[in-house]
């Protein structure tokens, strides 16, 4: 069975200018969820500390009516498969040694605080990497990439690999900027330039966009999860085939 990690962030504090908290982004779990289930895949929730809260904006009633039917069976049905998986979200370092085909790292500004140091999360995501597996990354999910160094090379694990994310211009238009850089935050363009990838920019900020670069996956904001999980899948078919092919 293939096996998925699918990363939330553990951080949940108050980052929005009018004071309310980010957290892990709602439908950036709850999609890629969908989509692996839909699949049959094994997936572990986790996180760098085993807990996490929602980004405060992600589950608005205004931000979910675009998704309202996978929200309505999968959010508010306190039985539904994913909230019975939210409540078993895994600590990372408990789970850091098992084998993952595929490696998601789901979103919300949030991701800034705690993935750049997520340090059993990082290793996840490179194990996942080494073994052949895929690792994909969503709008803030790319900050998984700071500072994570592919220890079969020494090298960061994104150079010289072209990789989106949310874009400098949307945290400007949501009025972000000035929180990003009073945290010492590092914005998803940024993170890109530090670690020697090229950033790839959609045309538009809020545009459904990923970039496949090898067995790397990348997506610009929410709109781009579901699509993110759908080229996850089709990368790691496509690498799975090559293998029995050269078998």
């Amino acid at each position: 069975m293939v096996k998925v990690l699918l990363a939330i962030s553990s951080y949940h504090g108050k980052f929005y200018p009018e004071g309310s908290r980010t957290g892990a982004y709602l439908t950036e779990v709850l999609e890629p969820f969908l989509e692996f289930t839909k699949k049959g895949y094994d997936i572990t929730i986790a996180s760098e500390t085993g807990t996490f809260g929602w980004d405060s904006h992600s589950v608005l009633f205004e931000g979910l009516t675009f998704h309202w039917g996978n929200i309505y069976t999968a959010f508010f049905n306190k039985n539904s498969k994913f909230n019975k998986a939210m409540k078993n979200v895994r600590k990372a370092s408990d789970v850091e040694d098992e084998h993952f085909d595929i490696f998601f790292a789901s979103a919300g500004h949030a991701t800034l605080f705690d993935y750049p140091t997520a340090k059993s999360l990082q290793k996840i995501a490179a194990d996942t990497y080494n073994n052949g597996g895929v690792v994909t990354a969503v709008c803030h999910g790319p900050a998984i990439f700071e500072n994570l160094i592919n220890p079969a090379t020494g090298e960061p694990l994104i150079k010289g690999k072209k990789i989106t994310g949310f874009t400098d211009h949307a945290e400007k238009t949501l009025h972000l900027t000035n929180s990003i850089k009073k945290h010492n935050l590092v914005t998803m363009e940024g993170v890109a330039k530090k670690e020697g990838a090229t950033y790839v920019a959609p045309k538009g900020d809020w545009d459904s966009f990923t970039v496949v670069d090898g067995r790397i996956v990348t997506g610009v904001n929410p709109q781009s999860a579901l699509k993110g999980a759908k080229d996850t899948i089709a990368t790691y078919e496509k690498t799975r085939n090559q293998a029995k092919a050269e078998e």
